[in-house]
């Protein structure tokens, strides 16, 4: 497994292309494998793990594509179109992006280790307007429940959010009402970034044909390992779905407590 790193160029018409469109984005990462053909990659991802990417939006001009892959990417068509191809040229040991080996990083997430996370995600439910109606798959849209959404999968994805000490929170135990919780408070867990998403699915799409729509939403926070083996398996898998639309994607970095205990 790997995990690579691509700074995109925003002042280019190609990064801004590939930035408004979700799609074409997922194209150009899985055009990123050679040996990886269109028709695999659905059995793949069913197999195990699978590709996953992610865009950070630090600021208008700072925004960095995250991809985590079980073979090496070739990026050189990325920096091509959003990237900084003279720079690239100029340093043959720096080809405009960063990958790294990542099960390294993996091998060390052991129980109890707390870490920093980001992760962005489609946060939906299921819901039934009437009896006689099927079920419909809705997106959460406030942050208390998109909150409430990544709590309920913590145990099984093998990790646990960290809770605020109670002289740093400023309501009762963090909420505000039983029916309607407000969780911001009481995690160590921000929600950020939320993005509404609409794109033709393919570039075929017919005259007429209801584009996909979808909501992402970025979380900040800090967690606990609970089960190492769980928690590389969504590093690995992907949390939730629209995967392969740029959600899904967990990435750790240690924390100051977290780099001490390793120093030691």
């Amino acid at each position: 497994m790997y995990l690579t790193r691509f700074r995109i160029n925003t002042a280019r018409p190609g990064a801004r292309r590939l930035l408004s469109s979700p799609q074409s984005l997922h194209a150009a990462v899985m055009a990123s494998f050679p040996h990886l053909l269109p028709t695999a990659v659905s059995e793949a991802a069913a197999a195990g793990p699978r590709v996953l990417w992610r865009l950070d939006r630090n600021a208008a001009a700072d925004v960095f594509l995250y991809v985590v892959s079980p073979d090496q990417p070739d990026l050189t068509h990325l920096v091509e179109q959003a990237g900084w191809p003279a720079a690239a040229t100029a340093e043959p040991a720096n080809p405009g992006w960063q990958t790294r080996p990542y099960a390294p990083f993996l091998d060390r997430l052991t129980p109890g280790t707390r870490w920093a996370f980001r992760l962005t995600a489609n946060p939906v439910h299921h819901i039934r307007r009437k009896d006689d109606e099927p079920t419909k798959r809705t997106a959460h849209i406030t942050p208390a429940h998109q909150m409430s959404w990544l709590l309920e999968r913590q145990e099984r994805c093998g990790f646990r959010i960290c809770e605020k000490p109670d002289s740093k929170r400023l309501l009762p135990d963090g909420t505000t009402h039983k029916k309607a919780p407000h969780h911001g408070d009481r995690y160590e867990l921000l929600v950020r970034d939320q993005r509404n998403l609409s794109f033709a699915k393919t570039r075929s799409s017919t005259a007429g044909r209801r584009p996909v729509t979808l909501l992402a939403v970025t979380f900040d926070g800090r967690l606990e390992v609970t089960d190492p083996d769980l928690l590389r398996r969504t590093l690995l898998q992907g949390l939730g779905k629209a995967k392969a639309y740029g959600c899904g994607l967990l990435t750790l970095a240690p924390t100051p407590a977290t780099a001490g205990e390793q120093a030691r």
